[in-house]
C-alpha cells in the first residue's frame, strides 16, 4: 500500500475492482443501457401512439431511409460499444477506453445530427421534403464551435494551468523544513 492510498480513498475509487476509472468506467457501462432503455420507450410510444407522423419517422426515415446507416451506426456506439466495458479484459486496457470513449462521442453527436435532420428533411409539408445537404454556413458554424472549445480550452490551460497535488505537497514539506532549520 502506497503512502498516497494510505492518505486518500482515491486510489481506491479510480482503479478499485472496476479497472482504470472504476466509476467512469461504471457510468459508461450503466449509461449505455439507460440509453437503450430511452431509444426502446421512444420506439414503443410511437408504435402504441399510433400516429402517423411519429410512425413514419421512426420506423420508415430512421430506420430504412437515407439516413438509416447513420441512426444505426448511432444505435451501435450509444448502446452495443459500451457494454464492452463489462469486460475485464477491456475496461482494464487504457488503449481500449479511450478507443470507447471517441466511438461513444461519436454515437452522441449522431444522435443529435439524427434528430435534427431526420425531423426536418421530411416535416408536415410534403412540399418541403427533401435530403439535406449542409450549406457553408453548416460547415462554417461545426468549425466555429470546435474553433471556440479549442479557444476556450487553451485559455483554461492558460489560467488554470495543471498542477501536480502530490508534487505541491512534496514542495510545501520541504520549504517548511527549511523554514524549520533556518529558525534554530
Amino acid at each position: 500500500m502506497s503512502a498516497l492510498s494510505a492518505r486518500t480513498p482515491w486510489p481506491s475509487l479510480c482503479c478499485g475492482r472496476l479497472g482504470m476509472g472504476g466509476m467512469a468506467v461504471g457510468c459508461a457501462r450503466i449509461t449505455g443501457l439507460i440509453v437503450a432503455y430511452g431509444y426502446a420507450s421512444e420506439h414503443f410510444m410511437a408504435w402504441f401512439s399510433k400516429d402517423e407522423y411519429e410512425s413514419w419517422i421512426f420506423f420508415h426515415t430512421r430506420e430504412r431511409g437515407p439516413y438509416s446507416p447513420l441512426y444505426w451506426t448511432m444505435l451501435f456506439c450509444n448502446i452495443a460499444v459500451p457494454q464492452l466495458l463489462w469486460f475485464r479484459s477491456v475496461r482494464t486496457h487504457p488503449l481500449a477506453i479511450w478507443i470507447i470513449s471517441l466511438v461513444i462521442n461519436l454515437g452522441m453527436w449522431l444522435e443529435r445530427f439524427v434528430i435534427i435532420v431526420t425531423s426536418l428533411h421530411q416535416d408536415f409539408l410534403p412540399g418541403s421534403w427533401g435530403m439535406y445537404y449542409p450549406t457553408k454556413w453548416d460547415w462554417m458554424t461545426f468549425i466555429g464551435t470546435i474553433g471556440f472549445f479549442v479557444f476556450c480550452l487553451l485559455l483554461f490551460i492558460r489560467f488554470l494551468p495543471a498542477i501536480s497535488i502530490f508534487e505541491m505537497r512534496e514542495l510545501v514539506h520541504e520549504v517548511s523544513e527549511k523554514e524549520a532549520a533556518l529558525e534554530h
